[in-house]
């Protein structure tokens, strides 16, 4: 058994990438130029650097990484290829646990380096638009006044998003329901009991599309949840608690569904990235989630329905410097724009603040009458 040590860099322009490793950056730029040289080149390091390199490796794992077919060009070996898709497997099952573990680093530091940045905790169910926001948010002026913004985002399900704030875990919380949710759905009976006015506001953030990932090219024809039960597509969900399983909960109680319809509904993956690979490496056919998971696996998407997501805090902290930072940032033309330009995402009321009546229509307020006023019954 072969042990993993992680390591991270500090640096102002350290980029994006979840974790790096030398290795499988040299084995994926030889699969990209199909020679070593051009491997060389395409990392900037010198020939003889990688030449070396992958032989070390080679006799520290015990099997060759890269092979030459007579007047053919240098190719992976089958173990070299078997990593790769390893590594693969393993970003995009382990995508929102690196992220929260590099927000925590990222956010020690900005505490360090700048006690004037603000810093925001925000827990929310998974979703790659938040990603990018942390992104946008740490560039100094983006969030105003020179200053920059360090979201420490934990992802995690819909519910315990919510949990999280209310246990003062967090500023901000994420989830995300249907558009117009019915009084009776699912998500009424699971967030009512968590988001309760005159304790929390709702601030916008997104109008983003739902619906099945399939392979491209959707192989099986489908087209609904229906068309999965009939045809037994092997399905892949999103885990208990997640806003997205409340949301196929919901779809399936309007299509005359139950759980045992779904071939798969008990298999699980922890976010939509880790979803959309499973399909892509041919382990499930279909499974709920966002069209920007798929686009990135180049994976077909099939539209299902659009959803609001959200973002909630404590009515006491909707004013503090860093919430309201986030709000004004939320609501500048380049980040409305960068959303925009994502696939399925559209900006929705980003960064207002929205009465609760509105985005979650379960909560009605009677309005108050006069006292001399005659009561009648609602229609």
């Amino acid at each position: 058994m072969h042990r993993i040590q992680l390591h991270y860099t500090l640096d102002r322009d350290a980029g994006d990438a979840l974790i790096r490793n030398p290795l499988l950056d040299m084995l994926q730029a030889v699969a990209q130029q199909g020679s070593i040289s051009g491997a060389a080149r395409a990392l900037g390091l010198s020939y003889r650097h990688v030449w070396g390199a992958l032989k070390r490796w080679e006799e520290q794992l015990g099997s060759e990484l890269i092979v030459w077919g007579k007047g053919q060009s240098a190719q992976l070996s089958e173990f070299g290829a078997k990593l790769l898709w390893a590594e693969r497997q393993a970003q995009a099952r382990l995508a929102p646990q690196i992220e929260a573990l590099r927000a925590d680093l990222e956010r020690a530091f900005a505490v360090a380096f700048d006690d004037h940045a603000h810093v925001l905790t925000l827990y929310a169910s998974h979703d790659d638009a938040l990603s990018v926001l942390r992104a946008f948010a740490a560039v100094p002026g983006h969030a105003g006044q020179g200053r920059a913004l360090h979201l420490d985002i934990r992802f995690t399900g819909s519910v315990d998003a919510i949990r999280a704030l209310n246990e003062g875990r967090c500023t901000i919380a994420g989830f995300h329901t249907l558009e117009q949710p019915a009084m009776d759905s699912l998500a009424a009976q699971t967030y009512r009991p968590l988001l309760q006015p005159g304790l929390h506001k709702v601030i916008g953030f997104a109008r983003r599309t739902q619906g099945l990932i399939v392979a491209r090219g959707n192989p099986l024809g489908l087209a609904s949840l229906a068309d999965v039960a009939r045809t037994g597509a092997r399905f892949v969900n999103r885990p208990l608690g997640t806003g997205t399983r409340v949301l196929l909960a919901d779809l399936m109680a309007q299509a005359g569904l139950e759980s045992g319809d779904i071939d798969g509904y008990g298999r699980d993956e922890p976010s939509h990235a880790a979803l959309a690979q499973a399909i892509a490496a041919g382990s499930a056919d279909v499974g709920m989630g966002i069209e920007l998971a798929a686009r990135a696996r180049g994976l077909d998407f099939v539209p299902l329905v659009h959803e609001r997501y959200h973002l909630a805090c404590l009515k006491s902290t909707l004013e503090q410097p860093a919430t309201r930072a986030l709000r004004d940032l939320l609501q500048t033309p380049a980040w409305q724009r960068r959303m925009a330009a994502m696939p399925g995402y559209a900006p929705m009321h980003c960064g207002e603040v929205l009465a609760m009546s509105r985005v979650l229509p379960w909560w009605r307020f009677a309005r108050r009458k006069s006292a001399g006023a005659h009561q009648h019954a609602s229609p």
